[in-house]
């Protein structure tokens, strides 16, 4: 007695559902060509080139969706990463709205969060960073932009500020503190920026230097000391004189008033109008030597601020 042969996976299963194999086949191709956008924005072509593929719907592909374009804020998220400064640019001046809303849920899965501004301080972006903000601080709807949190599953709600602090950005630090976003902002463990510098300086002694410009930009716009570790620095003073120095110490656990010109650059700072900071800050008739302004960027070709 013959007994049936089983059916055989790969070339045989093919064979036995041809209209299943082409579907796969049609699968494979829907992908490699919507990574050929992705790649483009990556090798910096040109902006009409990059606005012609973003707007056919040949090069998005998406599992079980129906055919549609990038938007315009998924377009300026493959732009910060590979910082393409003139796409970036371009969208921001002209879709302001569309490139700042939440982009589809593949790329974001929290509505209230800011992915493009927490991507541009994740990479680094300072030119891209700067021009996010200035064209944030012109649109009514995005007036609380700067201190949305993060994604609750993926990075605790943490502000682009916390984020900022997190990865020892000072430059972003001054660029976000000075454009409105608020030092006394907590993620979902309750910890403020300034808490997330503190733990990182009583971690590790690695990178002393980038932690405590970050830790003075926060000062210059904290005038009131509130932060959840401070019970800790009450507790442990003798740790802590060695990590932060006695006098920060006593200053930040409120047994000594601040320092005479941490006071004036509070003042200061916080008169400067934040829509036209780091600019008001430069304009300052103080020497240069005090203006604690971002270092400016690498060149690849500057964003102009329409």
């Amino acid at each position: 007695m013959r007994t049936a042969r089983p059916l055989q996976r790969g070339n045989d299963a093919l064979r036995l559902n041809p209209v299943s194999g082409q579907m796969d086949d049609e699968r494979k191709q829907h992908k490699f060509v919507s990574f050929l956008f992705y790649q483009a924005v990556r090798d910096l072509k040109p902006v009409w080139m990059l606005e012609d593929m973003r707007t056919m719907e040949t090069f998005y592909w998406e599992e079980d969706a129906k055919q549609r374009t990038y938007s315009p804020s998924e377009a300026l998220l493959y732009a910060i990463v590979h910082d393409h400064r003139a796409y970036a640019q371009h969208l921001l001046s002209h879709y302001a709205d569309e490139a700042l809303a939440m982009p589809g849920e593949r790329f974001c899965c929290c509505p209230s969060s800011a992915p493009h501004l927490a991507m541009a301080v994740r990479y680094d972006r300072r030119d891209i960073l700067g021009h996010i903000l200035q064209v944030a601080h012109r649109q009514p709807g995005l007036r609380s932009y700067m201190n949305r949190g993060g994604c609750f599953h993926l990075e605790d709600g943490k502000t682009p500020l916390h984020l900022a602090c997190e990865l020892l950005r000072a430059d972003a630090v001054m660029l976000l503190l000075g454009n409105g976003a608020s030092p006394q902002a907590v993620d979902r463990n309750g910890m403020t920026p300034l808490d997330v510098i503190l733990q990182q300086l009583w971690d590790s002694k690695a990178n002393v230097g980038a932690k405590k410009s970050c830790l003075d930009n926060l000062l210059m716009f904290m005038p009131e000391m509130r932060f959840k570790m401070k019970s800790s620095l009450q507790e442990e003073p003798k740790c802590w004189s060695k990590v932060l120095g006695e006098d920060k110490l006593s200053y930040l656990i409120g047994r000594k008033p601040a320092p005479l010109f941490l006071i004036a650059m509070q003042r200061i700072l916080a008169q400067l109008p934040p829509e036209q900071f780091p600019k008001s800050l430069d304009k300052l008739p103080i020497p240069a030597s005090l203006k604690p302004l971002p270092k400016p960027p690498k060149q690849r070709g500057h964003l102009q601020v329409a």
